[in-house]
């Protein structure tokens, strides 16, 4: 299948959309009139309902991709049927706590697959595509363990701060091209992530916040857009959204 694009559109990619930020994400891009390239590894159910969610409500083209994004193979099967694309959102992530002695390798490849290769993949084909048009917008989801590390989450963190580095770096690349790189480095965020932590573990980090909550995931979203129609010369940001926490 061919993905085939009408002049006057605006196209953009969600990677990780089927719940949590990824999902809020896809939602406001909808509402903004984007149509949607969408993708999960493993709720693909839940992603096409919200396809079929987004199409009816907002009358735009949504597209599901069941995909590792940390697997090439995957992802230049995705581009292979897309010919333009104006907005990258990588959101795809996983996380991994425990201590680092106790990790395995498997699971140390696989949060650097998901959270770090996979951003390389989609801007690898992402960026061809915006180059030709000499527009367009790349925005990362990031972690504020990225700029200041968390104890028993080191893999998350270093994959993080690589998101961090990656931006900065590929932002100056395409500056001369009007394509903005930037990321969002959230803090801690009500999402599917953070089911690890208890419900007293989660009251404690809450103290911590001057904000005196967690974050929503459609804050994150709403972050996204303000991105999107922030002026050209912002870019190679990481943008801290934590409630003051850090």
């Amino acid at each position: 299948m061919n993905v085939s694009n009408t002049t006057g559109k605006k196209y953009a990619m969600v990677t990780g959309a089927s719940r949590g930020i990824g999902c809020a994400i896809a939602k406001r891009l909808a509402q903004e009139g984007y149509h949607l390239y969408l993708t999960c590894r493993n709720s693909f159910e839940a992603l096409t309902e919200l396809a079929d969610s987004l199409t009816d409500k907002y009358d735009v083209d949504v597209i599901p991709f069941r995909a590792d994004m940390g697997s090439y193979e995957d992802t230049a099967r995705i581009f292979a049927q897309i010919d333009r694309l104006d907005v990258l959102v990588n959101n795809a992530g996983i996380s991994y706590v425990g201590l680092l002695h106790e990790m395995s390798v498997e699971d140390w490849q696989e949060v650097m697959h998901t959270n770090l290769d996979s951003m390389f993949y989609t801007c690898k084909h992402a960026v061809p595509l915006m180059l030709r048009e000499h527009r367009g917008r790349i925005i990362n989801i990031s972690s504020v363990w990225g700029s200041v590390g968390a104890s028993m989450e080191t893999a998350y963190s270093a994959s993080k701060g690589g998101v961090n580095s990656f931006t900065k770096a590929l932002a100056k690349e395409l500056a001369p091209s009007n394509i903005p790189v930037n990321a969002i480095a959230c803090g801690i965020i009500d999402t599917d992530m953070n089911s690890c932590f208890s419900a007293a573990e989660l009251d404690e980090i809450r103290a911590e916040i001057p904000a005196d909550r967690i974050g929503q995931p459609e804050e994150a979203a709403q972050m996204v857009v303000s991105l999107l129609q922030a002026p050209l010369y912002m870019t190679g940001q990481v943008i801290t959204m934590d409630g003051g926490w850090t």
